[in-house]
């Protein structure tokens, strides 16, 4: 990922799949799981940074990149942020690590809030990038929302509508909407990283990262409302683009007051795709939670 830091490539068995990861540096460990529709690749302008000072995961998310791509399962259970979550928990302790700071954007962001919920005792501090917690955001649906993330609603449709429709378009089609509704210049992706977003866009891929939203729609839901009544006890950074529909349509610092006891708020001039488009201030505002936290 950088000329100075020497990342290396891992292929780690874990809670049935095989995760792949690349992994750098040295000190407290922290792990970065990226958004749709991308990869591990999406941190290579904040990671180098992490891990002069820190050991650096950078992940796959299951149906995502080289992962492991399983069937969707009854409820769409195996792509439940539950499970997502619990990969990833297996992959650090693969790697030696017990407890972690958790960083995610997008889709990782909100695999990294369940892993927050589901194995707090792990998790000394949660980032979450450009999200407002899932349930929050399917109830605050709006007709502005739901123009902004018409795809939401797109991709929980029964197979293989969405499918064919996502391939038909192709990820230049998805990319190509991000200035106009997310708020991001379409000449944002290095040329490196968008290569292997391409490399990574298959059949396979679109029809889990669709699973992965069904999953969202429905049996991630359940898992959200049973813990209604249970806040968060790390500490959380939530950091939003203040040009993306997260930072224009929701509070978003508030929307995780409501989850979470102990909330720090940035908005950057950004669109969605935060720490592609702000890295520096992204990994500034990591490393100064994680090292204020332990």
């Amino acid at each position: 990922m950088s000329d100075t830091v020497t990342f290396t490539r891992q292929r780690i068995r874990s809670n049935g799949v095989t995760i792949q990861c690349a992994v750098a540096g040295d000190g407290p460990p922290i792990l970065l799981l990226h958004g749709y529709p991308q990869t591990h690749v999406m941190w290579h302008r904040v990671a180098p940074a992490l891990a002069r000072t820190h050991t650096v995961v950078c992940a796959d998310l299951r149906g995502y990149g080289d992962s492991s791509k399983p069937p969707g399962g009854p409820q769409h259970v195996n792509y439940s942020k539950r499970t997502m979550a619990a990969d990833m928990v297996g992959v650090m302790r693969a790697l030696g690590h017990e407890r972690f700071h958790a960083v995610g954007h997008d889709r990782g962001a909100r695999v990294a809030h369940r892993m927050a919920r589901d194995h707090g005792e792990r998790v000394r501090s949660l980032t979450v990038l450009d999200i407002s917690p899932t349930l929050k955001m399917y109830d605050s649906t709006s007709m502005a929302f739901a123009r902004a993330y018409y795809h939401w609603f797109l991709f929980i449709q029964p197979e293989p509508v969405p499918e064919k429709m996502v391939a038909a378009v192709g990820l230049a089609g998805m990319f190509g909407r991000q200035g106009v509704i997310l708020g991001s210049p379409s000449d944002l992706f290095a040329p490196h990283a968008l290569q292997e977003y391409l490399r990574c866009f298959d059949a396979r891929m679109i029809h889990a990262s669709c699973e992965d939203y069904r999953a969202s729609a429905g049996i991630d839901l359940e898992h959200d409302r049973a813990d209604l009544d249970r806040k968060l006890a790390m500490p959380v950074l939530a950091i939003w683009g203040s040009r993306g529909v997260v930072g224009r349509l929701f509070d978003c610092a508030a929307d995780w007051r409501e989850v979470a006891d102990d909330v720090t708020g940035l908005a950057v001039d950004s669109g969605h795709f935060v720490a592609e488009e702000r890295p520096a201030e992204v990994a500034q505002a990591i490393r100064n939670l994680v090292e204020a936290r332990g």
